[in-house]
């Protein structure tokens, strides 16, 4: 599942954008993937483990809801069945 979330464009700056992935690891967990930053420019790659799907599908929905709080729009949705 890909989330890809950005921010409007103010002034001269480009958007900034954070993209949320969750993938199934080779051990039978799941990581969920966080990339942030600039587009064009730099960007902050973290990563968190999970032993079972839902908790990191609500992980996910999480960090989804807090930046659309923080004024992130969805612009990007891929996966096999739609975050709630």
């Amino acid at each position: 599942m890909r989330l890809f979330l950005q921010q409007r464009p103010d002034g001269s700056e480009a958007p900034r954008f954070v993209q949320l992935m969750l993938q199934p690891d080779l051990l039978g967990g799941w990581a969920l993937v966080r990339e942030s930053g600039q587009i064009g420019g730099r960007s902050q790659l973290r990563r968190a483990q999970f032993l079972d799907r839902e908790s990191a599908l609500s992980a996910l929905e999480q960090a989804r809801d807090q930046q659309l709080k923080r004024g992130f729009q969805l612009m990007f949705s891929q996966g096999t069945e739609a975050p709630r």
